[in-house]
C-alpha cells in the first residue's frame, strides 16, 4: 500500500485523498508485513516518512507521533503550539516572537537569537526558522510526523531532543478538487480556509491554498499602554507545482507566505498571582511576523531503485515587536520605570540536501546524504533591541540599552545510515554524522541616558566560534512476527554552540560550548485485534553535556547570557501510546513518565538584588545566599508526566450521513520555568488540565461541527519570559463548516 492512502488532509471531517513525496520514493516491492497490516486495518496504516523512507509506525525503530490531517482537526491542533496536547513528554511555551519547544527536557529554554534549538521543525523536508516565527498555523497538511530523541543520521539538522516533520499537501495530477471551510466562534473569531488543485496534463498539477484569521485579544488591559494588545490577524497562502515527465522523476515546487499581526504579547509579572488574562502594562504593545519560505524537492529513480533526492530550502522572515519588559504598569519613581522592550529581526536562511537511498526490497539498505546551511541574522541600526529604563542598571542612572548588527551561521554535515535485516527478522542499523558548524557576531552595543544623543558607553564585538562533532547511532531491530516488533538502540546529538553579545560589564564577550546528548532507547510496537488495536512502549535514559541555560548575567543585569551546566544531566522516563479503531469506534492514547536532574551549575539569580560583586563561578560556586547551587534540579519546562487521550464514536445516519461526537483530555504535570525554582518569584507552572469536544455531522461532501477548546476555561501560565508570565488560551468555541469538491 503506498503512503497516498493515509496522507490526508482534513477540513471540518473531510478526507482529501493525497499524492505525497513519500508516493515518489516507495520501494518497487511491498515489505509483505506492512501489507499484511495495511490490509487488516483497512487503508488505516501509520506511515512514517521523516526516515526518508516509508515505514509503517509499527515497524519504525524510533518513539514517535504521526497525525494526519484528519487527525490535526479533531484534535484542534492548529498550530506547533498545540502539538503538545496531542504528543507526550513534549512541551510548547510561547514567549514573544518564537517558543520555547521542548522534548523530554531538550530543546530551548529562552527565546534569543544566540541559542539554537533542539528539536528542529521541518516543513516539505526543510529546517525552518531556529525557534522564530513559529506561528505559522496548520492549513492543507498531509501529516504531522514528532519523533522524540536525537535525530540526524538520516536527515538535515542536527538535533538533541527531536525533531517535528510537517507535510503539507502536494498537487495531485489528474485531479481537479480542494476544498472550503468557513468557521466562526467567540471572541469575534473568523477562520476562512481553502485549497484547489488544478491538473494540467499528464505531467504536471498545481495547488494552491490560503488561510485568514481573525481574532479579538483574550486579555484584560489595564495601564497607560498603546497599541492593540492581543488582537490577531493571519494571512498565509501557499502555491504548488509538481511535474512528473515520467515515472523515474519528479520536482515539487511551493512557496508559502505569512503574514502574522499578534497585537503584541502583553504580559504580567512573573510574581503575580492572580488571573495570568489580566494584565497591567504601561509600555507600546506591538508584534508582527512576515515570512515566506521556497521549497524546490526533486526526486529521480534509477531503474535498479536506487534514487537521488534533492531538497532547496530558501527562507526570509522579519519579527517586529514591543513590550512591556517588565509586566508592570507602575510609573513615576526611579525604583519601577516603565520597561520597554523593542527588537527588529531580520532572518535568512539557505539551505541544501542532497540524499542517495537504496532500494528497500533487500536485505542490505542504506542512505547517505549531505546537508549545507547558511542562516543569518540581522539586527538593524534603527530597530535593533532596545530596553528603556532598564533598573537593574548603574542606580540611579537610567541606562537605553541599543544593539545592532549581524549573526551569521552556518551548518556543514555528512551523514548516513546502513541495515542489514537477517532471515529470522533480525536487523542491524548503524549510522553517523560528521558536522561543523560556526557561528560569528559582528555587532555594537551602545548605551544612552536620555535625553542625551550619544551613547556614553560603546562596546564592539567582531568575532568568530567553530564546532566539530561527530555523532553516531546504532541499533537492533527485532521483527518477531508480523504483530510484534521491539527496537533498541544508542543515539548521540549535537547543539551548536555561539557567542554571547557584548558585555558592557567590561568583560570579553564568553563563547559558549555545543551541547552534547548520548541517548539508550528500548522500545515495544504490538499490533492486536487484526490490527484494530496498535500499542508503542519506550523507555530511555539520557546523558546531557554542556546544557546551554539562557539567565541574565550577573555581570550585565540588563542583558541576558547563555551559559553551559558543566555536569552530565540525566533525563529518564518512560512512554505510552495506543490507537483502537473498533467498528465506529475510535480511542487514541499518549502519556509518559519522566525524571530530570541537572549537572554541576551555581549561578547568581539577579531577582534578589544586586549588590556587591562576588564570586559565582559557574562550575566552582562557592555556594551561599546569592551564588545557587542548582546542581540536581530538574530541567526547565521538563513536566514529569503528560497524558492525552482521545475518543470518538461515528453514529450512522442513513446511508450517507453520520454524526460523531468526540472527546480529547490533556494533562501536563506543573514544571518550573527556570532553573532557579524560586516559587515565591512565580517560577513553577501549574498543571494544564485541557479539555476538548467537538460534534461532526459528515453528509456527502458537506461537513459541520460544533467544537470546543479548553472547556474547563483553566487559566494558566503557559510560559515564564525573564520578569514576566504569559497566559494560554482560555476557552473557546464556536461552528465550523467545510465542503469538498
Amino acid at each position: 500500500m503506498s503512503a497516498s492512502a493515509v496522507a490526508i488532509a482534513m477540513s471540518g471531517g473531510t478526507a482529501h485523498a493525497q499524492q505525497s513525496d513519500a508516493d515518489a520514493t516507495q520501494a518497487s516491492t511491498t515489505d509483505p508485513v506492512d501489507a499484511a497490516d495495511a490490509e487488516a486495518q483497512e487503508g488505516n496504516l501509520i506511515v512514517v516518512t521523516a526516515e526518508r523512507r516509508n515505514t509503517s509506525l509499527q515497524r519504525a525503530p524510533v518513539a514517535a507521533t504521526v497525525l494526519t490531517g484528519e487527525d490535526l482537526v479533531r484534535k484542534s491542533v492548529d498550530s506547533v503550539e498545540q502539538l503538545q496536547f496531542a504528543s507526550p513528554s513534549l512541551t510548547v511555551n510561547t514567549t514573544g516572537q518564537g517558543n520555547a519547544f521542548n522534548i523530554r527536557g531538550i530543546g530551548k529554554t529562552e527565546q534569543s537569537s544566540a541559542i539554537g534549538v533542539g528539536v528542529v521543525t521541518y516543513r516539505d523536508g526543510v529546517a525552518t526558522f531556529p525557534g522564530y516565527f513559529q506561528r505559522e498555523p496548520f492549513y492543507d497538511i498531509a501529516s504531522v510526523e514528532v519523533l522524540r530523541g536525537p535525530q540526524g543520521t538520516f536527515a538535515g539538522s542536527n538535533a538533541t531532543g527531536g525533531a517535528v516533520f510537517v507535510t503539507q499537501q502536494d498537487p495531485i495530477i489528474g485531479s481537479f478538487g480542494g476544498y472550503g471551510l468557513a468557521e466562526y466562534g467567540n471572541y469575534d473569531k473568523v477562520k476562512l480556509q481553502g485549497a484547489l488543485n488544478v491538473p494540467a496534463g499528464d505531467t504536471f498539477a498545481m495547488r494552491f491554498a490560503g488561510n485568514f484569521e481573525s481574532r479579538d485579544t483574550f486579555y484584560n488591559v489595564s495601564g497607560p499602554w498603546t497599541g492593540n494588545p492581543g488582537d490577531q490577524e493571519y494571512v498565509s497562502g501557499r502555491a504548488s507545482f509538481l511535474w512528473e515527465p515520467s515515472a523515474n522523476f519528479n520536482a515539487v515546487l511551493k512557496a508559502d507566505y505569512n503574514n502574522i499581526e499578534y497585537g503584541g504579547l502583553p504580559a504580567g509579572r512573573a510574581t503575580d498571582t492572580g488571573d495570568p488574562l489580566d494584565v497591567a502594562n504601561n509600555a507600546p504593545l506591538a508584534g508582527r511576523d512576515e515570512f515566506g519560505r521556497v521549497v524546490l524537492r526533486a526526486n529521480y529513480r534509477f531503474d535498479s531503485g536506487l534514487e537521488l533526492r534533492s531538497i532547496t530550502g530558501f527562507q526570509r522572515g522579519t519579527t517586529t515587536m514591543s513590550n512591556d519588559a517588565d509586566g508592570t504598569a507602575a510609573e513615576g519613581t526611579p525604583a519601577a520605570p516603565a520597561m520597554n522592550f523593542r527588537a527588529d529581526i531580520t532572518e535568512e536562511i539557505w539551505s541544501q540536501e542532497i540524499n542517495l537511498i537504496s532500494p528497500d526490497n533487500r536485505p542490505f539498505t542504506w542512505l547517505i546524504g549531505a546537508y549545507y546551511q547558511d542562516d543569518r541574522i540581522t539586527i538593524p541600526a534603527n530597530g535593533g533591541f532596545v530596553q528603556d529604563a532598564t533598573p537593574n542598571s548603574l542606580a540611579p542612572l537610567v541606562f537605553d540599552t541599543v544593539i545592532q548588527g549581524t549573526n551569521p551561521k552556518t551548518a556543514l554535515a555528512g551523514f548516513g545510515q546502513i541495515a542489514y535485516e537477517f532471515a529470522n527478522g533480525l536487523e542491524i542499523q548503524a549510522g553517523a554524522r560528521l558536522s561543523r558548524t560556526t557561528s560569528a557576531n559582528d555587532a555594537l552595543a551602545m548605551a544612552f541616558i536620555p535625553p542625551l544623543p550619544d551613547p556614553i558607553l560603546t562596546l564592539p564585538q567582531v568575532d568568530k566560534t567553530e564546532d566539530d562533532r561527530l555523532n553516531g547511532k546504532l541499533a537492533l531491530n527485532w521483527t518477531i512476527d508480523r504483530n510484534n516488533f521491539v527496537y533498541a538502540f544508542v543515539a548521540t546529538g549535537a547543539k551548536q554552540g555561539g557567542l554571547n553579545g557584548p558585555n558592557f560589564a567590561g568583560l570579553q564577550p564568553r563563547a559558549f560550548d555545543a551541547e552534547d546528548v548520548v541517548d539508550y532507547e528500548i522500545g515495544y510496537k504490538g499490533t492486536f485485534f487484526g490490527g484494530r488495536l496498535r500499542t508503542q512502549i519506550g523507555g530511555y535514559y539520557t546523558e546531557y553535556e554542556n546544557f546551554q541555560i539562557s539567565i541574565v548575567d550577573p555581570d550585565a543585569p540588563s542583558i541576558s547570557s547563555i551559559f553551559n551546566v558543566a555536569g552530565t544531566s540525566k533525563l529518564y522516563g518512560v512512554e505510552l501510546s495506543a490507537q483502537g479503531n473498533f467498528s465506529g469506534f475510535e480511542f487514541d492514547l499518549a502519556t509518559a513518565l519522566s525524571n530530570s536532574e541537572l549537572g554541576t551549575f551555581f549561578a547568581i539569580d539577579p531577582r534578589l538584588g544586586t549588590g556587591a560583586a562576588l564570586t559565582c563561578d559557574p562550575v566552582e560556586g562557592p555556594a551561599s545566599a546569592r551564588c545557587i547551587d542548582l546542581t540536581g534540579r530538574e530541567q526547565p519546562y521538563a513536566p514529569d508526566f503528560t497524558l492525552s487521550a482521545g475518543v470518538q464514536y461515528a453514529i450512522p445516519i442513513g446511508a450517507a450521513a453520520s454524526l460523531t461526537p468526540r472527546v480529547d483530555f490533556s494533562h501536563i504535570a506543573s514544571t518550573f520555568g527556570t532553573l532557579f525554582q524560586n516559587e515565591a518569584l512565580g517560577d513553577r507552572l501549574e498543571a494544564r488540565d485541557i479539555l476538548n469536544a467537538q460534534l461532526t455531522l459528515v453528509a456527502g461532501d458537506w461537513s459541520i461541527s460544533a467544537f470546543g477548546t479548553n472547556l474547563l476555561d483553566q487559566h494558566y501560565v503557559a510560559a515564564i519570559n525573564g520578569a514576566r508570565r504569559l497566559a494560554g488560551a482560555p476557552r473557546q468555541y464556536g461552528i465550523r463548516v467545510s465542503r469538498s469538491f
